[in-house]
């Protein structure tokens, strides 16, 4: 098996790509790519048999809803909107706040944070990439922050330059958590990048959806997913992966 991680941005530069080949008893990190263009994107994973993308895929309903309704002069009137918890339903979709709810993290809003440029992006590279399943498709949405919590490893305060020796730190402990994974050569990059970093968890989570291990919407949630998009958090552990 062969898996791909997009740790997509707004802009090519700080946009990483990782492929993963799996093989018995151990697996190896045979490419890693930063900067990416979609063309890039598309050239890097082509071939893997699933890949993971940390961009939202979709944005809430009822967002879209007001949205369409103010743009057509038809805003309903009385919401409230004052009050923010009013207001929490047009920010997060329904997966966002399951996640939250649980514990497993709290994902930027798609529709209110300047995470919607990625998501931009990622709806006219999933359109290009031909994949219209936004739950169970070769590509799904990734949440490294979710991933690394449930792996016991660390998921905030390794970002930025400012933050190196924590990153230097945390690619050590996936290491030891993970020591049947050969970074080889790619493993300077991804101590010295977290774009880098992230992409390699979030083909990991590839790996864990392809074997079936990560959180499936609930029945009641599977309609709404299909617009808004799922993120695939791991219900294994990293010795699952490889294990699987």
């Amino acid at each position: 098996m062969r898996t791909a991680g997009i740790d997509l941005a707004a802009a090519p530069a700080k946009t990483a790509v990782a492929v993963i080949d799996w093989r018995i008893r151990r697996a190896r990190l045979v490419d890693l790519v930063i900067p990416a263009d979609d063309a890039r994107i598309r050239a890097v994973i082509s071939g893997a048999d699933r890949v993971g993308i940390d961009s939202p895929f979709g944005w809430p309903d009822d967002f879209v809803d007001f949205v369409s309704a103010h743009h057509r002069g038809t805003t309903p009137t009385g919401r409230g909107l004052d009050d923010v918890d009013r207001r929490r339903p047009l920010a997060l979709r329904r997966n966002d706040r399951h996640l939250i709810e649980i514990g497993a993290g709290r994902p930027l809003s798609v529709s209110a944070d300047q995470i919607a440029h990625v998501a931009f992006r990622c709806a006219g590279l999933l359109a290009d990439l031909g994949v219209a399943d936004r739950v169970d498709g070769w590509a799904l949405e990734a949440y490294p922050a979710g991933a690394l919590r449930r792996w016991g490893l660390r998921s905030r305060g390794y970002k930025r330059s400012a933050n190196r020796a924590v990153l230097t730190e945390l690619v050590v402990d996936l290491r030891t958590a993970a020591p049947w994974l050969d970074l080889g050569a790619h493993r300077a990059v991804m101590e010295r990048d977290d774009d880098a970093f992230d992409a390699v968890i979030t083909a990991l989570i590839a790996r864990a959806a392809a074997l079936g291990r990560t959180e499936p919407p609930a029945d009641a949630d599977r309609d709404v997913a299909a617009r808004e998009g799922w993120i695939h958090l791991p219900t294994c552990t990293l010795a699952d992966l490889i294990d699987g």
